[in-house]
């Protein structure tokens, strides 16, 4: 059988463009040589933003693609997403070494701040930060004093002032299995653990031959293999074509909870770079992160490094009363961007953006370079644009505002959800609110199943059964991993009994 769109790469790019493309009346056949989201697109920072030092970098597209992006994710998906503030404290000592187009511009227009991003200029972004996207839901900047308040308490005293903003959090990894997901209730083949060995034109078609020998056709190829588009390019499909990746590696660290409330913080750094501190896992840690380093191995090689971690544990001590130190470091992960190579000079003034790029010398062939979590949408709709010609047939778009999976309830709904799943089921406060941020509407479904062994922080087999029959999970890993972070609530014994119960019900069912 011959599909229409043959992608090779699960995540959320790949992922997304399935979604899209079935849901125009596309056949689609989605290849992923191990599981969903198992680079990239389960190591990010964990956010839909604009991108606020974007507009340093006069990114004005992007940061307005993605502002706009924000809040139709966010009423398509209030399970998995959730608004969030962040403060940017203003430091009245920190020195800045920038060299950016706005940086440069401010040393020619008042050399007296030279290294400085002065509150005038911060305030200014923030300005365009609140109104280049149309914001609707989400509060906009306000004034904060540091001295006496919640968010105060934890930072260095002399912090006195700082802007609170507004983002949005999102649990990167559910946000692939779901486009997943979606993408197979409506048609389209989703094959993990299925790597392809060559890709070949053949007439108007591609020949894609898979490690295992089988052999499918398709019409047009999509080669969203994120940091291994390059390696595609190159030794899979065999294209000429002078566009490259730049890898760049960007690694987070998680430590025990360093403050009570549930905000975020956004703190610059010497170095010119920015890193944030979120609360992570319904408070109980914070997530770190991230660095931005050029990535010259395996990109299944990256990790985060001593000094990658040194570096993150220093900066954020610059801001906190208490130091970070290594010690406190839980678990790091590590992900390689795919960026495309704009010929920047370092890795952090490397474009965000995306470019997708056909080479039509015969059936089409659609690379995607670069991408972040929070224009995936955007990011398939114009993949599809881009394909049109060759598919007079599809539809139009249709995603926007559509809900995925367990998400059809409204942005302020999650407390309702929660509190009908202990009254129905009996959870306590913990447990229901993860399921209800996990599965949402769903999680009455899991509910409603026989729950079986509780394997620890309320991880039952029904809802690992779920993972397996809905969301393409096959081992613990994927369990605890990606379909959860359930991994960093686990002792060892119970992550093992995890696996085994994992590996047993996926032999069954074969």
């Amino acid at each position: 059988m011959t599909t229409d769109l043959f992608i090779i790469g699960g995540g959320i790019n790949g992922c997304g463009i399935a979604r899209d493309a079935v849901g125009r009346g596309l056949t689609v056949r989605l290849a992923e040589q191990g599981d969903l989201a198992q680079a990239t697109s389960s190591k990010s920072t964990k956010l839909f933003h604009g991108g606020l030092r974007y507009l340093e970098f006069l990114e004005i597209r992007l940061v307005r693609e993605a502002l706009q992006e924000r809040e139709t994710l966010l009423r398509a998906m209030p399970h998995i997403a959730r608004p969030m503030r962040f403060v940017l404290p203003l430091d009245p000592e920190m020195r800045f070494d920038s060299d950016t187009p706005v940086s440069r511009t401010l040393a020619r227009l008042m050399p007296w701040e030279k290294g400085r991003r002065p509150a005038i200029l911060i305030r200014a972004g923030l300005f365009l930060y609140d109104h280049l996207g149309g914001r609707k839901i989400l509060p906009g900047t306000t004034a904060l004093k540091l001295p006496g308040s919640p968010e105060g308490a934890p930072l260095k005293d002399r912090l006195k002032r700082a802007y609170e903003y507004s983002d949005v959090w999102v649990d990167d990894a559910r946000l692939v299995a779901l486009n997943a997901r979606d993408a197979a209730e409506r048609g389209a083949l989703i094959e993990t653990r299925a790597q392809v060995a060559e890709a070949r034109r053949e007439g108007d078609l591609w020949r894609v031959t898979m490690a295992d020998g089988q052999v499918h056709y398709a019409r047009a190829l999509v080669n969203a293999g994120g940091p291994w588009v390059g390696h595609l390019i190159h030794d899979v499909i065999h294209l000429d074509t002078r566009q490259n990746v730049r890898l760049v590696r960007g690694s987070h660290i998680v430590v025990p909870k360093l403050y009570d409330h549930d905000k975020a913080y956004f703190f610059q750094g010497a170095d010119g770079r920015i890193i944030f501190a979120i609360p992570y896992q319904q408070g109980e840690f914070t997530l770190i992160g991230t660095t931005d380093k050029d990535h010259r191995e395996a990109p299944q090689d990256a990790v985060c490094t001593p000094e990658e971690q040194d570096y993150l544990c220093n900066f954020a001590s610059q801001y906190f009363k208490k130091p970070v130190t290594r010690d406190q470091i839980v678990w790091t992960y590590s992900g390689v961007r795919p960026l495309y190579d704009d010929g920047a000079k370092s890795a952090t003034a490397a474009t965000r953006d995306y470019v997708l790029a056909v080479d039509d010398k015969g059936a089409p062939c659609l690379n995607v370079f670069g991408g972040k979590i929070t224009t995936y949408r955007r990011l398939a709709e114009h993949a599809l644009e881009k394909l049109a010609p060759f598919f007079p047939e599809a539809g139009p778009g249709w995603t926007a505002g559509v809900p995925l999976p367990g998400g059809a309830f409204p942005v302020d709904g999650v407390p309702a959800l929660v509190a009908t799943l202990r009254q129905k089921h009996g959870y306590d406060e913990a447990t229901a609110l993860r399921l209800v941020r996990a599965y949402g509407t769903e999680a009455q479904t899991i509910a409603a199943r026989p729950q079986g062994r509780d394997f620890g922080a309320g991880l039952r087999e029904a809802e690992l059964g779920w993972m397996i029959d809905h969301e393409f999970a096959l081992t613990g890993e994927d369990a605890l991993w990606r379909r959860s972070k359930l991994g960093l609530h686990l002792s060892e014994d119970q992550a093992q009994a995890v696996s085994d119960w994992m590996a047993e019900r996926v032999a069954s069912s074969v």
